[in-house]
């Protein structure tokens, strides 16, 4: 199951009282929310959370993630970097394929005592997917080789 760090910052000029921080982040908590925030001590501005989200239980936009932080905290919030978080599994593969909008089959195998992850996507998807960028999703993502396969 991919997970996401949605960073959403809450406080850029630092309006939020140390206790107000507190609260919303207590707030967010509170809805069920795994938050990850400054606690001691708590920056004077420039305030973010960061939300981790199992994408296949709760996967929102970017906006509602804002949204739902600008309601905790009671002041505007604005969106920060998404990241997300790799376990090397054929599950991350998957997901790397999903976020750039394709499919694929995801096999493993071993030569010379190395790990290499072939990944065949559909010829069709060639010249939309950039192979480059998507070689190193992956590698990041399986921390192994990558061949990709356009078939």
């Amino acid at each position: 199951m991919p997970t996401a760090v949605v960073r959403v910052i809450v406080d850029a000029e630092g309006e939020l009282s140390d206790d107000r921080f507190r609260a919303g982040v207590q707030s967010l908590r509170d809805q069920g929310w795994t938050v990850i925030a400054a606690s001691d001590p708590i920056p004077e501005y420039g305030r973010d959370v960061e939300l981790i989200i199992d994408v296949d239980v709760r996967n929102a936009t970017a906006e509602q993630y804002v949204a739902l932080c600008a309601d905790a905290f009671g002041i505007p919030a604005r969106p920060g970097i998404v990241t997300y978080v790799s376990r090397g599994t054929d599950d991350d593969a998957v997901g790397v394929l999903t976020r750039f909008g394709t499919r694929g089959e995801v096999e493993r195998l071993l030569e010379d005592g190395e790990e290499i992850v072939r990944v065949r996507i559909p010829r069709i998807e060639e010249r939309r997917v950039p192979e480059s960028r998507l070689l190193t999703a992956m590698e990041a993502a399986l921390n192994a080789e990558v061949r990709i396969e356009f078939i």
